[in-house]
């Protein structure tokens, strides 16, 4: 047995609570991980609010929260290949199994072992949040020197692209409200302070001429007041809002394989993709850490420690 956060109907944080249930078994394609890390996401209360095709897996109420973790292999499903019991891994829960949680089962391709000297922490970052800034910027492609916006700069996947960005020796303005200057400066991004005047004057006064790539974590209106910014709409990649499509853009193209998980994990080794880790919280705690994620107050990654 062990315990888990989750919700028993769909809705607002009202619906979570916290149950005990035994270890779940791993299917074919499976793992089942004692949990150390959670990693916590926007789209982790997207999926309690309402029905999201695909993200329940087929189980029945009550489902746990959360969708990236890192941990250790307790067992292996059938067809599993590349993973062994005993394994230090990170991953994604893409079949319903939720990791805010003791144990967990996670898919296997959607699965990889942990480089030796990278912490169980960082590596839960990186399943939803890192590699979403990695095909973002991928997606973009563009050369050292060029510049790009970042919409909604002070989030945990806003950070983690702009250190990527700043690695791959782009000039980077990032957009957001006062308390996200501090961490967005100390890495080299010029910032934007939403709530302090006009965002597109202020823009235009940094570059002139125009961006050359917008990668937007906000969506809505505040995309469509920063996209007359870029000189080529096709080179705005939204990575929340698939309406970008309406006004020229792309919505980010994502790859959770195993491949893409381990160059992640590599690019957090050497340094260019290590996440701004601003709260930890215990498995007890898990409600807060999702609200400060949900009320848009958390800066940085808010992950949930377990093990």
């Amino acid at each position: 047995m062990g315990q888990a956060w989750g919700f028993g109907s769909y809705g607002g944080p009202e619906v979570q609570e916290l149950f005990d249930r035994p270890d779940p078994v791993p299917g074919r394609g499976e793992v089942l991980i004692r949990v150390d890390v959670a990693g916590v996401n926007p789209l982790d209360y997207v999926v309690r609010s309402g029905p999201f095709p695909g993200a329940d897996g087929g189980r029945p109420f009550p489902l746990v929260l959360g969708m990236e973790a890192a941990g250790t292999v307790l067992a292996l499903g059938e067809g599993v290949d590349g993973l062994e019991v005993g394994d230090a891994v990170f991953g994604m829960a893409l079949t319903g199994g939720g990791t805010y949680a003791e144990t967990t089962v996670l898919s296997a391709p959607h699965t990889a072992r942990i480089p030796v000297g990278l912490s169980a922490t960082v590596a839960a970052t990186l399943p939803v949040a890192g590699t979403s800034a990695v095909d973002a910027l991928d997606q973009i492609g563009l050369s050292a020197g060029a510049t790009v916006l970042v919409n909604g700069v002070g989030g945990g996947v806003g950070l983690l692209v702009a250190r990527l960005a700043v690695e791959r020796e782009l000039r980077v303005i990032g957009t957001g409200s006062s308390t996200k200057r501090e961490p967005a400066e100390a890495i080299g991004v010029q910032f934007i302070d939403y709530t302090a005047g006009d965002v597109v004057a202020a823009a235009r006064e940094l570059v002139p001429d125009g961006f050359d790539g917008i990668v937007d974590l906000v969506g809505g209106a505040s995309l469509r007041t920063v996209a007359p910014l870029v000189k080529d709409s096709r080179n705005i990649v939204a990575v929340n809002d698939m309406s970008v499509t309406e006004i020229g853009g792309r919505f980010v193209e994502r790859r959770f394989d195993r491949e893409n998980l381990e160059r992640a994990a590599r690019l957090a080794l050497d340094g260019g993709l290590t996440p701004v880790i601003t709260a930890v919280h215990p498995l007890s705690d898990a409600p807060a850490a999702l609200a400060a994620v949900e009320n848009g107050h958390s800066v940085g990654k808010v992950v949930i420690k377990i093990g």
